[in-house]
């Protein structure tokens, strides 16, 4: 028999534990629990022989007797100002978390265990920390496997240095290309960020349970929700966003990591109708918790609730305001630290700070801190080096191609140029600690390493990264002129410097003369050309006659000119992370087949915007003077070879809408399908099911399965992706959308080897939101597209009756669409 309180139980049921510990905890030490005020990096300081705690990190934690949660210990860039030479780094992170772990579970009352958070943007943001591509990328390569597999690593990873809590943008949706965070976006489209946040938090924190593993991490999903939307793609902005545009676009990924098991999800700064997030009961409670059923934790983002006090009044009204909306741990805030005053003077009930606070003690307990709350002395995790170079490399998207440039050939003289030729730094992204001597390989050495025997590659920088000085070109003209070929590497930067301005919250402050900077939080644009210096260089190189290959590495989709017939190819490498450099080359010289497809559209000026896909179908033109039609539609990416669509087909060309989901039933993305969407009862019973490969066509009341053949026609392997798309064409309770992207599925295909790709149709597919707010299936007419891009499906027709089909059991419903294509 032991006398060891209920929550020191193990075997205790969570929920048991977080109330039997909540019984025991005074309303300060409440408070303390639901609050990570300092700045990680203030907490410990570099000596002669290590590293020690500061006072102000024990003035903290004895201020509330304990200790929340404690952002960015780990943290390394230039806004916290850690360095290599002051931070930690991988040998040394575990015995520092452990150290700040032990002060706080050994000098207070009940010995509660501290979260220690950290960024986990693309990898951990940390020294030593393994950097992958920006999420832009990730998008890129259509796989939402090889992210699971890669962000498992990086959670490892972070579990290995002392981290518990992985902060990681999944939710924002590139809805305007201006805005400098587009970078962290896996792109504009909604299904194909849920797909990719499903495999998120499957990685991050492992199979489903209510135990987090020792070697997995609780992952809090950035931003909900809506950021993207931000007017004119200003960061930080309003939004104009009504409750469908909110649910049809921007919520389908979050909804898809709640049911996916993500442990938390951040609120985002901006606003909802009128509101911001952070305080928004609505969006926090009512739709988070009372409809979804979450029951996670919601963090706000740095100093949001701050923001609140001129709503409120004061910091006190502004922290009762933003716990009585559901947000339940702060960041660096005044407000949340205040809140003992706001329930002991009645502005919010203790019963709702306990709520808050069961919520972080639960996570706790989930990731098994009262029964292990320190590291050890076990070796860091080994990071995801070799899936970061992997996904660089699949995420390299062909974008025109002349049929002859690439890919490139031995004994050949090729000329690099261009400011983003030989710079790891300006291929890494925001949100990245420095990086050790040696770390990465740039694109120029890239191709100085994968260039065959016989291979001469000479470089010149050719002009900067912004302005318009033309005094390199010279240099760069003759280098073209004696070459065979030139590839020119342009692009945008999300490079910090020591120099550069912060605002608080760590966003980049950047006025006049963006210097190194063109991308990143705090980097907006109003202009999307590429600079005039790199427009410059582009339109001397091309003149020269020599064949020209251009290499984007950016961050967000520059708008384009038209290239035709000046350019042999263009490719996109969105940031690819330190390793980038090795997987731009393998695609140019062909060890590596391009098989990248866009995630978002890119434009051809600012003026045109918005470009994404999937906007509202109201048959507009465009301006006079500029099509209404992207450079490069969202989807599109070629191959080195060729490859042909036939029409597809459908099992059946009608279907009765009694077979999906009713009014009465919710459509949602379930966590264990990365391409399709189940019917979900309001009882939580699942019906249908995502693509897979079908023997032939349905019949009777089977389900409505639709199949494309694609044939690789050309000389190479390549890897196609298949794109399902629906089109709604006449019903519906609301205005319907161009197309939606609805499946899609890799395949590989030998030279001349066909393949049958086949995707359920159901409720998933076809489901839009209703005048309810549900997503339901409704009678109408919809198109079925399938194809390599958005721009490029071609569609059979398919009728949703208001009542079922006749038809015998185990007939082909009259009409069927099936054709051999």
């Amino acid at each position: 028999m032991t006398d060891d309180p209920l929550f020191r139980d193990p075997a205790a049921p969570v929920a048991a534990r977080v109330r039997d510990l909540l019984g025991r905890m005074t309303l300060n030490e409440k408070v303390g629990q639901v609050n990570q005020r300092m700045y990680g990096w203030d907490a410990y300081e570099r000596t002669a022989t290590g590293h020690r705690l500061t006072e102000a990190f024990r003035a903290e934690v004895a201020a509330f007797d304990g200790m929340g949660a404690l952002y960015g210990l780990q943290r390394a860039d230039a806004w916290s100002g850690v360095t290599a030479e002051s931070g930690i780094g991988a040998a040394e992170g575990a015995r520092v978390s452990d150290a700040v772990q032990r002060h706080v579970v050994e000098r207070t009352r009940l010995g509660i265990p501290v979260l220690l958070v950290e960024e986990m943007p693309h990898g951990l943001q940390a020294l030593d920390g393994t950097l992958m591509p920006v999420n832009l990328a990730v998008g890129a390569t259509w796989n939402p496997e090889l992210y699971e597999e890669a962000a498992a690593l990086a959670a490892a990873q972070l579990r290995s240095r002392g981290g518990h809590v992985a902060l990681v943008s999944a939710l924002d949706l590139v809805r305007d290309p201006r805005w400098g965070r587009a970078e962290e976006c896996f792109g504009e489209d909604p299904y194909l960020a849920a797909r990719f946040t499903e495999a998120l938090v499957r990685g991050v924190q492992g199979p489903p349970g209510e135990r987090i593993g020792p070697d997995r991490a609780a992952v809090v999903l950035k931003h909900f929700a809506g950021q993207g939307a931000a007017v004119g793609g200003r960061n930080s902005a309003a939004t104009e966003l009504g409750l469908r545009e909110l649910r049809e676009i921007h919520l389908e990924a979050a909804l898809a990591g709640v049911r996916a098991g993500a442990a938390g999800v951040m609120a985002a700064y901006n606003e909802f109708d009128g509101l911001p997030c952070a305080a928004n009961r609505d969006l926090l409670t009512g739709i988070l918790r009372e409809t979804w059923g979450f029951t996670g934790l919601v963090m706000a983002d740095g100093l949001a609730l701050d923001r609140l006090v001129r709503l409120a009044g004061d910091p006190v009204a502004a922290g009762a305001m933003a716990l009585a909306a559901g947000t339940d741990l702060s960041l660096w805030d005044g407000c949340f630290p205040r809140l003992a005053e706001a329930v002991e003077g009645g502005l919010v009930d203790e019963a709702v700070l306990d709520a808050a606070v069961g919520r972080v003690l639960a996570l706790k307990f989930r990731l098994g801190l009262f029964e292990r709350p320190y590291t050890g002395d076990r070796p860091p995790a080994a990071g995801p080096e070799r899936l970061s170079e992997r996904i660089a490399r699949e995420s390299v998207t062909l974008l025109a191609h002349d049929r002859v440039t690439l890919p490139l050939t031995g004994g050949a003289r090729v000329a690099v140029l261009g400011p983003n030729a030989d710079s790891v730094p300006q291929q890494i992204g925001d949100y990245t600690a420095p990086q050790r001597p040696g770390t990465g390989v740039s694109v120029l050495d890239g191709l100085r390493a994968a260039a065959p025997a016989g291979t001469e590659v000479v470089y010149a920088r050719g002009c900067g990264l912004v302005g318009g000085d033309r005094s390199a070109l010279p240099e760069a003209v003759a280098l073209t002129a004696g070459a065979d070929v030139a590839v020119v590497v342009l692009g945008g930067s999300s490079a910090r410097a020591a120099e550069t301005h912060f605002d608080a919250n760590g966003a980049a402050v950047v006025t006049g003369d963006p210097g190194g900077m063109t991308c990143g939080e705090g980097v907006d644009l109003a202009d999307l050309s590429l600079p005039e210096g790199q427009l410059a260089l582009l339109d001397a190189v091309a003149a020269t006659g020599t064949p020209v290959v251009v290499v984007l590495v950016q961050g967000r989709p520059h708008a384009l000119p038209d290239l035709a017939g000046r350019v042999g190819a263009v490719l996109s490498a969105w940031y690819p992370g330190p390793w980038g450099g090795r997987a731009v080359a393998d695609v140019l010289f062909g060890v590596a087949e391009p098989v990248g497809r866009l995630p978002v559209s890119v434009p051809r000026s600012a003026a045109q915007l918005p470009v994404f896909y999937n906007g509202k179908d109201h048959g507009y033109r465009g301006y006079v003077d500029q099509p209404a039609t992207a450079r490069h539609a969202f989807g599109h990416g070629l191959t080195y070879g060729s490859v042909e669509y036939g029409v597809p087909w459908l099992s059946r060309s009608a279907v009765g809408v009694a077979e999906f989901a009713g009014e009465g039933h919710a459509v949602t993305p379930p966590p264990e399908h990365g391409d399709g969407y189940d019917t979900v009862r309001d009882d939580g019973a699942r019906l249908g099911g995502g693509p897979q490969r079908d023997d032939g066509p349905g019949a009777g009341r089977g389900p409505v399965v639709c199949s494309v053949e694609v044939c690789n026609t050309g000389e190479r392997p390549v890897r196609e992706t298949v794109q399902l798309y629906v089109r709604r064409v006449l019903g519906g309770s609301s205005w319907p959308r161009v197309r939606e992207l609805r499946g899609f599925e890799r395949v590989a295909l030998a030279p001349g080897e066909r393949a049958e790709v086949s995707f359920t149709v159901d409720a998933g597919v076809l489901a839009s939101v209703s005048r309810s707010g549900r997503r339901v299936v409704e009678p109408g007419e919809f198109m079925i597209e399938a194809g390599p891009s958005s721009d490029r499906a071609q569609g059979v027709p398919l009728t949703v009756r208001a009542s079922p089909p006749e038809a015998a059991p185990g007939a082909e419903a009259p009409g069927s669409s099936r054709r051999s294509p």
